[in-house]
């Protein structure tokens, strides 16, 4: 009988933690030691009924809890002493000290007893402490610092943290519905504006289809470690704004925070919505690092053609300047025509020439052996003189940027390092449903980024608190739990 051995961060033991143990974890993990002075230096010498560093834990707890606005919070304050304890405030209300105060007409001295003071802030105080906190933000940038620092921190407990990365856009409304005051020609929300996602495809029957997806708001650019599903930056742009720049200056702005992430780093896995020939060549050429990235449908003119048969593959040929029996496809399939027959069968692949910046074919009758009628006829075309080993074929990346890549699309690395894609899927549908941002009450890019950096701040720190606790001696298994350490 086998026995299972749990995994090292496993995201369904963390959810499944009490919120508490949560809250203490993330609490103790955090890199907040700046921006909390900054925020005390700030309060200077005011009043100080409710301490910084317990109004900072609260909005902490109120992620955590998963709260979706400040007077949610504060419900739960109310009703909750072990939160109200874990935060710091005081579990009773406080009396201030009486005085005597003269009646400036009678001249009576009477001694005036304030009314207890409650140990649970109002609204107007969260509010008040937030605007602080967005006013750090912008001039310190303290709050996006602690995205850097976990950064950091993972990159040093998982020797193998941001090996593989993926990237994704998604949506993020506005609680602004976009309508125009007639008055003041804005929106509620002047930061958003509106955003169009188009997807499009084709039937197995060859019929197309399309769907289009609009919103009022901003779009959250995410890059994240699809092995251990955690955030390892992000950006908040308006919902126009072009996924495949915003996510070139995101990563220029990454490998110059964590220039070892860069040298770490061997594949960026994302959508079709990236693909783009410039993004594709900068990540090889610049970083080393291998694109992932789906390819869009091309070639409109083919297609445009009376009588084309969509669920047939489109093909052109790979030498446009003589007459050559291998030809590829918009997906980056390179395909051989039999001159005899006019067989069509895909080469075999045997790997990327780093030196030479190609991709290295082999003929699949010499391959897998066998028969092939217009063999002699491909390889004289190709100019091959080989004692039987068959013709081969080279194709340079710069051929097409978008459909050439190190990792050809029809290998099975790539479709193994594609599918790990879906852990950006999984990542913002925490986002959405534990963090509360698929329902809340947020107006202005300002509010709407810090809300975001301290929901992947939290993550981060809860992922970093779970594998800490189980360290060092399961570091030797970064996957699975290993054994503890002979004591001897």
């Amino acid at each position: 009988m086998t026995t299972h051995t749990p995994l090292l961060l496993s995201w369904s033991c963390v959810e499944s933690l009490g919120d508490l143990e949560r809250l203490r974890r993330v609490l103790d993990a955090l890199p907040d030691a700046a921006l909390i002075a900054a925020l005390e230096k700030r309060r200077g010498r005011g009043r100080n009924d409710y301490p910084v560093r317990a109004m900072w834990r609260a909005l902490v707890a109120g992620m955590v809890f998963q709260h979706p606005s400040i007077e949610a919070l504060l419900r739960e304050l109310n009703r909750n002493p072990a939160l109200l304890d874990a935060c710091g405030f005081h579990p009773v209300p406080t009396r201030a000290r009486r005085s005597l105060v003269q009646d400036p007409q009678t001249g009576v001295i009477h001694v005036m007893r304030p009314p207890e003071r409650s140990s649970i802030p109002s609204s107007w105080n969260v509010s008040r402490f937030v605007a602080c906190l967005l006013e750090v933000e912008e001039e310190e940038g303290l709050l996006s610092q602690m995205i850097v620092d976990l950064r950091h921190r993972l990159m040093d407990l998982l020797p193998d943290f941001g090996a593989h990365l993926g990237c994704d856009g998604t949506a993020m409304a506005s609680k602004s519905t976009g309508t125009v005051n007639t008055a003041t020609g804005q929106t509620s929300d002047k930061d958003a504006d509106w955003g169009k996602h188009e997807t499009k495809g084709v039937t197995a029957e060859g019929k197309v289809w399309t769907k289009v997806t609009t919103w009022f708001g901003y779009t959250l650019h995410l890059i994240a470690d699809t092995t251990w599903e955690i955030p390892v930056a992000a950006a908040l742009t308006k919902a126009s704004a072009s996924e495949v720049k915003t996510i070139e200056t995101l990563l220029e702005d990454v490998f110059a925070d964590s220039p070892d992430l860069a040298t770490r780093c061997t594949d960026l896995s994302a959508d079709r919505g990236y693909d783009s020939g410039p993004l594709k060549e900068t990540l090889w050429e610049t970083w080393r690092i291998r694109p992932i990235i789906d390819v869009r449908q091309m070639w409109r003119d083919e297609k445009a053609e009376p009588g084309h048969d969509r669920t047939q593959r489109i093909t052109r040929p790979l030498h446009a300047d003589r007459a050559d029996t291998i030809v590829y496809t918009e997906r980056g399939e390179v395909r051989c025509v039999c001159p005899e027959t006019g067989t069509e069968r895909d080469l075999a692949f045997h790997g990327f020439e780093t030196t030479r910046g190609t991709l290295k074919y082999r003929c699949p009758a010499a391959t897998y052996g066998f028969d092939c009628k217009g063999r002699k006829d491909c390889e004289a075309a190709g100019d091959c003189h080989s004692q039987g080993y068959g013709r081969i074929v080279r194709v340079p990346l710069d051929t097409d940027r978008r459909i050439f890549t190190p990792t050809p699309r029809s290998s099975l690395t790539w479709q193994h390092r594609y599918r790990g894609r879906t852990a950006l899927e999984r990542i913002n549908a925490r986002l959405d449903q534990t963090f509360g941002l698929e329902h809340h009450h947020i107006r202005g890019v300002s509010r709407m980024t810090a809300r975001i950096t301290l929901a992947l701040a939290v993550m981060m720190a809860l992922a970093q608190a779970s594998i800490g606790e189980r360290q060092p001696h399961l570091m030797r298994s970064l996957v699975r739990a290993a054994a503890p350490p002979d004591p001897g």
